[in-house]
């Protein structure tokens, strides 16, 4: 049985990945009362997010964290419908994206639609730099596109390029600037298996050349100069995203070829 908002009527689920997100859950399921659906994967939360989910008349069902990717893969198997709205849980439409999402045609399954997000540190906007001008495809159809089983950065591919859906989407992760900090330093583990995975090292010279370039784009040359400390703090952690996984793989270089193909094993869930 779906479990959509009061006045539900879109043949579309809201699928939503979960672990200790009671915060800011409400929000994200609240923005997707007209979906027919509202469904919440929770990989083990110790919070109330499970609690709140039901609360608010939304499907909940439970799977051990196989990798952002291949998570998001299976709340989408298990949604009833082929329309597949997909938020994080610190996401939220904005009053003009929960107004057009009734206005989108789906009568075509090969469509996919993106929108603008715009990510917050604290009550800040980041206006510039690598986030200022994100876009991130959201809405598709099942049959035609999903999920790519990267471990953590995963995106949709789609069957054909996005069309532009109207409002935002509201990115509420960081609660201050030290966040941004330490998800970089969290996900740093499990991109350094990823390249272990594809057998991909930097020798350590290279790493403050890297560092050195990924800084400037972000701050310079993006405009993140114009966020204040904000943007400067985003770029050092592009910094760290860059640089911080190839040093542990410096330090525990790829093993040598086999004849077998390394083993896919899941990562602990970073909290998003």
């Amino acid at each position: 049985m779906s479990a959509g908002g009061p006045g539900a009527s879109l043949p579309i689920s809201c699928v939503v990945i979960t672990r200790d997100a009671a915060d800011r859950l409400a929000a994200t399921l609240g923005c997707a009362a007209a979906c027919g659906e509202r469904l919440v994967v929770d990989s083990g939360s110790t919070d109330a997010t499970v609690a709140i989910a039901r609360n608010l008349g939304a499907r909940v069902e439970h799977q051990p964290f196989l990798g952002f990717g291949l998570q998001k893969r299976r709340a989408v198997e298990l949604a009833a419908h082929d329309w597949i709205l997909s938020l994080d849980a610190d996401e939220q439409l904005d009053t003009a994206a929960v107004r057009g999402l009734a206005t989108l045609d789906l009568s075509d399954p090969e469509r996919c639609w993106e929108w603008r997000r715009r990510t917050f540190i604290g009550g800040q906007e980041l206006r510039h730099g690598p986030w200022g001008h994100e876009r991130v495809l959201r809405l598709f159809n099942r049959t035609r596109s999903g999920f790519t089983a990267h471990r953590v950065h995963e995106r949709v591919d789609g069957a054909t390029r996005p069309l532009s859906a109207p409002g935002s989407i509201l990115h509420h992760s960081f609660g201050g600037c030290a966040d941004v900090i330490l998800r970089s330093a969290r996900y740093a583990g499990p991109k350094a298996v990823i390249l272990r995975d594809k057998r991909e090292s930097s020798p350590a010279w290279m790493l403050p050349l890297r560092a050195l370039a990924v800084f400037t784009k972000s701050y310079g040359l993006q405009g993140g100069w114009r966020d204040g400390a904000a943007g400067f703090v985003v770029a050092l952690s592009r910094v760290v995203d860059s640089t911080l996984p190839r040093a542990i793989v410096s330090v525990d270089p790829p093993p040598a070829p086999s004849s077998s193909p390394p083993a896919d094993r899941p990562d602990s869930p970073p909290p998003r």
